[in-house]
């Protein structure tokens, strides 16, 4: 990765990272332990997830790197097409996709999603409406879903 920066957001510290001009990696981390090496496209996403957290960002316009399987990639460009506020199934995922068996292969791509809340894997719950997995934990994946609920 030619670019990144440690970013203390509101949900804590941020890795985010840009290649080729596009962001590639958005992550949680517990505290930077490298040299950052921020770019103008680093730092405008971490604008824009500064904006997000307060509740004045919906949508983001980041240009965006998805480096994984082409299934993967599926499963986060669905998770792209679920609305702020709004939240959808594994299983629904699976069936956008094609693969309408494929409810848990889904939960394994979103939990690889290597652009945290931008690709909006924590509105992927259960069937049932209950909140499963999250890489970040469950506390953070409700307080993002709350954010959203507060229009």
């Amino acid at each position: 990765m030619a670019n990144f920066g440690n970013y203390h957001l509101a949900a804590g510290w941020f890795k985010i990272a840009a290649e080729a001009g596009q962001i590639c990696l958005i992550e949680k981390i517990a505290q930077p332990s490298e040299q950052a090496k921020p770019s103008a496209l680093t730092n405008q996403a971490a604008a824009e997830l500064t904006e997000y957290f307060s509740g004045r960002r919906r949508k983001f316009d980041l240009p965006l790197k998805m480096n994984g399987t082409p299934f993967q990639i599926a499963v986060w460009q669905a998770a792209l097409q679920v609305p702020y506020g709004q939240t959808a199934s594994y299983k629904d995922l699976a069936r956008n996709i094609g693969k309408p068996g494929a409810s848990r292969a889904v939960g394994q791509a979103l939990h690889k999603n290597p652009l945290l809340i931008v690709v909006p894997c924590h509105r992927i719950i259960g069937s049932t409406g209950k909140l499963t997995g999250y890489g970040c934990g469950f506390d953070l994946k409700q307080k993002l879903l709350q954010l959203e609920q507060k229009d």
